[in-house]
């Protein structure tokens, strides 16, 4: 990725960030990067099997800064069952971390943890890139994969970063036609594309 720096506020954590060379550098607060230790070592220790940051922190990593107040993690869990966020849920609130919500607040952070719920949404976290917060290593959903979620969903928010990110236009092509196409994803991207930027 060329060089650049992205200053991102978010309203709720107060928190600032620059990302340079792939690398998200906090200079103010340090919530996020704990945060990113504890999904971590949810991993590390077996309650989850694999994560990747998506959402609009994910859709910020990629292209100009924007609001955002919560932090998604897609998660692929240890076994399939009804109440897969319970050993995540369990061992946070055994750490003194509260629920508020749909939200488990984290270091001052409200995450929400979304179990894989489709094919699309698995792929993605074991596609995914691996990033630098600070110190910590993490992963984040890559964009073409971003993309197909995104175009899945589709609800207006994600017609709204749909936007963002086909501006910025740093996506890989092939790969997102490859993508789109498995998930039976092309023709409605295709149509909204075209709708929006006059492309077929």
């Amino acid at each position: 990725m060329a060089l650049f720096q992205e200053i991102v506020a978010s309203l709720y954590t107060r928190t600032y960030t620059i990302l340079v060379h792939d690398k998200w550098l906090c200079y103010k607060n340090d919530e996020m990067e704990k945060v990113l230790k504890v999904i971590c070592y949810l991993k590390k220790e077996g309650l989850i099997k694999d994560f990747a940051i998506g959402g609009g922190i994910a859709v910020l990593y990629y292209t100009e800064p924007f609001l955002t107040y919560d932090l998604d993690i897609y998660f692929i869990p240890v076994k399939e069952g009804i109440d897969v966020l319970a050993p995540v849920y369990n061992f946070l609130k055994k750490k003194d971390y509260k629920i508020s919500k749909e939200h488990i607040m984290v270091e001052g952070v409200p995450v929400r943890f979304i179990p894989v719920y489709n094919d699309l949404i698995k792929e993605a976290v074991l596609h995914s890139r691996k990033v630098k917060y600070g110190t910590q290593e993490s992963q984040v959903v890559a964009l073409e994969y971003l993309i197909a979620i995104l175009v899945q969903t589709y609800r207006a928010k994600d017609r709204e970063r749909l936007v963002t990110i086909l501006e910025v236009k740093k996506y890989d092509s092939k790969r997102l036609t490859s993508i789109l196409k498995k998930f039976n994803l092309y023709d409605k991207f295709i149509k909204f594309r075209s709708g929006r930027f006059g492309k077929d």
